[in-house]
């Protein structure tokens, strides 16, 4: 068995924190035994936490602090699921010659496990005292029982209510997702579609030689209904099918897929400087068309936002084990709380950006994620940036 995640534990004793009558239920099983410490500890194969505490003599064991649990007879409570009532050590044959009791100088003692709804094994509810106690009879056991299984109810009861919050947040999400995607999409599907369909009628009426720049424009529209419609797709792959696919390999031409799609870029946005620095002389893992997605839509939103008559640079090197992507544009500053919703689909930043339907940057995040790459951004008065970066090579488990 895995050993227990920090965040696991943590989250475990504040659970346990956030019963209002936790305390409560630590005094009066103090005032009802004459013991002076009691606590709930939450206790695994190699860690004993106590959650929260009760001490009247000392111990010196404050929430959060933990034993070696191997030096706990909660440890042996974990494996066997047996109750460990002891109203005297001294007397008591099993226990008088025990580590335990003669580690922590104990005389009285009573642990009693707490188990999930799901049979899971939590901890234990327990008392100490140097002392002896009378302990040892139905009265006692049976509270203990009864506050064991409170906090095992408690316990139970907050996973179910953040259980159904986070269901009820993700049906929020998803509604509102599904009525924007359904309202951008048929506003921006429509427009290509109209012009398709306006230089077809077109065609039917002007003479021949007009028909060449009808069908470019036509053409056009049908390229950027392509477009739109892969970006729908690849949206709902990442947002539906657990993430973008990938096909790696090894490739030491990835530098000449960049190009290539800058080319494309040139031509279809003459108006736009677009000035590469490509130097990759490494093979990188990684997926190349996807790669070159990722840039096609960093540069598409650079000559969206950038400044008109700017160069936009597109850096790509190979150096230190690491391959970085950056495409840059001047223009106005991003402002920081813009920054925090780039990447969330059908995010659209500006009232300027009247074309796309918002999902550029969320599939650049999606293809960053699948990479296992960072994707940083940084925006002042100067330059807008953005850099990808990924190891040159990934290391798979055999």
């Amino acid at each position: 068995m895995s050993p227990v995640s920090e965040d696991s534990l943590r989250a475990d004793r504040a659970a346990i924190a956030s019963i209002d009558s936790i305390r409560v239920m630590l005094d009066v099983i103090c005032q009802s035994t004459g013991m002076r410490f009691a606590a709930v500890a939450r206790v695994t194969e190699d860690r004993w936490i106590a959650c929260t505490v009760l001490d009247q003599c000392a111990f010196g064991l404050a929430p959060g602090g933990e034993l070696e649990v191997q030096t706990t007879i909660c440890d042996q409570i974990r494996d066997t699921g047996r109750e460990v009532v002891i109203d005297h050590v001294a007397e008591d044959p099993e226990y008088r010659d025990h580590h335990t009791p003669r580690m922590y100088g104990l005389q009285s003692y009573i642990s009693i496990p707490i188990y999930r709804r799901n049979k899971e094994f939590f901890g234990t509810l327990c008392a100490i005292d140097p002392a002896p106690a009378k302990v040892n009879n139905t009265r006692t056991i049976n509270m203990f029982r009864l506050f064991a299984e409170l906090i095992a109810s408690h316990l139970d009861a907050q996973d179910r209510l953040a259980a159904s919050a986070a269901a009820l947040l993700d049906a929020t999400e998803t509604a509102a997702l599904r009525e924007q995607f359904i309202a951008v999409l048929g506003h921006d599907l429509r427009t290509p579609l109209s012009s398709i369909g306006s230089g077809a009628a077109l065609l039917r009426k002007v003479p021949a030689d007009k028909a060449p720049a009808i069908l470019t424009l036509m053409e056009r529209s049908v390229q950027r209904m392509a477009g739109l419609i892969e970006n729908v797709l690849d949206f709902a792959r990442g947002r539906l099918g657990g993430g973008l696919s990938l096909q790696r390999e090894l490739t030491s031409t990835l530098g000449t897929e960049l190009e290539h799609v800058i080319l494309e870029l040139q031509t279809a946005w003459p108006s736009s400087d677009i000035r590469p620095r490509i130097a990759l002389d490494a093979a990188i893992d990684c997926d190349p068309a996807r790669i070159g997605q990722l840039l096609s839509n960093l540069v598409g939103n650079a000559i969206a936002h950038g400044a008109a008559g700017l160069p936009i640079l597109v850096d790509a090197a190979a150096r230190d084990g690491r391959f970085t992507l950056t495409v840059s544009n001047h223009g106005a500053a991003i402002a920081p709380h813009v920054i925090g919703q780039l990447f969330q689909p059908f995010f659209r930043g500006t009232t300027s950006q009247r074309e796309g339907l918002g999902l550029g940057l969320y599939i650049v995040s999606e293809i960053a994620r699948a990479h296992g790459a960072t994707l940083d951004v940084h925006s002042d008065a100067q330059q807008t940036r953005f850099m990808f970066a990924m190891p040159l090579a990934v290391h798979y488990a055999s």
